[in-house]
């Protein structure tokens, strides 16, 4: 019941996202495709609910209840600015405002992008854990647990991984190509 739930979730975050966005810019009503933006996060709380209460009528906790956190903890971490960055997209193609700009590509600028991405999947990693960790205090039976138990090094090992990657672009921040720098540092004596 649960996996079938979190698809559910899934593909409904995915229709209210297009709906709203598509009633927003195509429709141009920006306060209703806003409501239906805003409707996203109740996904997340029937997803937490119906666990929870699949976990009051005896269910023994399982991998879908850990993925189930993971996924809120996706959710909250990463969710509004995977929706922000559509919303430019949608506003560029749909309702005729300047193309977004994309991340930086080179030096401290897209450490530090990478750096924000990683505090979304830090955040969902919290997140993950403590709705893992207060299930394994609502069943209160710890060798019942040991399945939820193994979702949270999940969780961590995910946001050390990202961790090392976000910190390698610190390390050794990618460098523009030769012809783009040499472009660049033309126009900046030009100016001058």
């Amino acid at each position: 019941m649960i996996v079938a739930l979190i698809a559910a979730c899934e593909i409904g975050f995915w229709v209210l996202l297009a709906a709203g966005l598509s009633v927003r810019y195509l429709l141009r009503m920006p306060r209703t495709g806003l409501a239906l933006l805003l409707g996203e996060p109740l996904l997340e709380v029937v997803l937490l609910v119906a666990t929870a209460l699949d976990l009051k009528n005896g269910a023994d906790p399982n991998w879908t209840h850990g993925l189930a956190a993971l996924y809120i903890g996706y959710t909250v971490g990463h969710g509004h600015r995977t929706v922000k960055w559509l919303d430019g997209h949608a506003a560029h193609r749909l309702g005729g405002a300047p193309k977004p700009a994309g991340p930086p590509r080179y030096g401290m600028a897209r450490a530090r992008h990478e750096g924000t991405v990683w505090l979304g999947t830090l955040t969902a990693a919290v997140v993950a854990t403590v709705l893992l960790q207060l299930a394994i205090w609502y069943v209160d039976d710890p060798s019942r647990v040991t399945s939820l138990e193994g979702w949270r090094y999940v969780a961590w090992r995910a946001a050390g991984i990202h961790g090392l990657i976000t910190l390698s672009y610190l390390i050794w921040p990618r460098k523009a190509p030769a012809e783009a720098s040499g472009v660049r540092q033309e126009k900046e004596e030009a100016q001058r």
